[in-house]
């Protein structure tokens, strides 16, 4: 990141992921049949009962949210909620594609979650904390505006070695100079990553009965143009790093996705990559 003001970090944060939402809306099935292993388990951990209300943070395209829905009918309502306008416009054309109509919209930030102290039952947040510039806030955020006894359901990428779908590519622009490694300390998809991290915030925002697993995502093989393609849809910082590449600088690239894939490579050239999350569920 450009800056390591907080506030302006939060405003550089929340501008990729404006500017990211189409991306993600072109991509809202895709995303939704890979997260899927990781929604179920949250589903399946969540404790969902008719009449609750269940509030969605860093929702994206709503996929998760939108699950839990159906299974709080009759009475119960959904809060899907993103900071990004974008993002929620997204997630209100998925709700409407599906017929689902127990459901609010409202942007909100994780770090100051602008609701009323225990006024959920349910806090999930698939794949959101990881990119908050303060994660423990965000968290002891949840837990204020959980009912006691109340559920929080989340998810966050496992380590990057295990998650070659989604660092392939930026492995190859670094390796030739285009782009700069991530910041260990800095937002972003692997900064919870660390064994123990995750159980440790959870304790220490206040919650009990903290479970944490992983769940492999099963991934299609996919061509390298293909993997490109996923790739500048889903992450504006890579997308901008790859807009500035010239014809001759963005075929170096395809070439060393080609070679760092190999160990992955099928006899027709394809990869599966591997993907691998985090899930957790606690008691507030």
């Amino acid at each position: 990141m450009a800056s390591t003001d907080p506030e302006a970090l939060r405003a550089e944060l929340l501008e990729r992921w404006e500017r990211a939402a189409r991306g993600w809306g072109r991509r809202a099935q895709h995303m939704r049949e890979f997260g899927m292993p990781v929604s179920t388990w949250m589903i399946d951990h969540a404790g969902l009962q008719r009449g609750q209300r269940v509030l969605e943070l860093a929702a994206g395209p709503g996929e998760t949210g939108l699950l839990a829905a159906e299974l709080i009918r009759p009475g119960g309502v959904l809060i899907s909620s993103d900071a990004a306008e974008n993002m929620l416009e997204v997630a209100r054309a998925r709700a409407g594609d599906l017929g689902i109509d127990n459901v609010e919209f409202k942007q909100l930030e994780l770090e100051w979650i602008d609701l009323p102290t225990a006024s959920v039952d349910v806090v999930m947040c698939r794949w959101g904390v990881m990119h908050t510039v303060d994660p423990e806030a965000a968290l002891r955020e949840t837990r204020r505006v959980l009912v006691p006894g109340g559920r929080i359901v989340l998810a966050v990428w496992d380590q990057a070695e295990l998650n070659p779908w989604a660092t392939i590519t930026d492995r190859a622009m670094i390796d030739l100079g285009y782009a700069e490694p991530p910041d260990p300390g800095a937002p972003g998809m692997f900064s919870l990553a660390a064994p123990g991290r995750l159980h440790e915030m959870l304790e220490g925002a206040g919650f009990v009965e903290v479970l944490v697993e992983s769940v492999e995502l099963p991934r299609r093989p996919v061509t390298v143009a293909e993997a490109l393609a996923e790739k500048l849809d889903l992450a504006r910082g890579f997308a901008d790093a790859w807009e500035r590449l010239s014809v001759q600088e963005r075929r170096a690239v395809e070439e060393r996705i080609v070679s760092l894939g190999e160990p992955y490579a099928g006899p027709d050239g394809r990869l599966l990559l591997p993907a691998r999350s985090l899930v957790a569920a606690a008691t507030a």
